[in-house]
């Protein structure tokens, strides 16, 4: 038996197992290493099969991306 706990402080009971999540929510897309550092010639994949790793270096690339065009804005604001 499951207690679930709603908005307002109320609870239900529920019999069973707890509700499945969709995994195409749960897993919104899975992180392919190797198409997003295609300059290394090795499996990337393979080498960090962890979930939470491939989301870190994911992080990782938009950032430094991000961080790249802001300062490449800055350049373009001193002209």
């Amino acid at each position: 038996m499951a207690v679930l706990y709603r908005e307002g402080g109320s609870m239900e009971e529920k019999d069973g197992q707890p509700d499945q999540i969709d995994q195409g929510e749960e897993k919104k897309r899975e992180i392919d290493l190797n198409n997003l550092f295609p300059e290394k010639g090795y499996d990337l994949n393979r080498l960090f099969p962890d979930e939470g790793t491939k989301k870190l270096l994911y992080e990782l690339r938009r950032n430094k991306r991000d961080i790249d065009r802001f300062i490449k804005s800055l350049h373009v604001e001193e002209d």
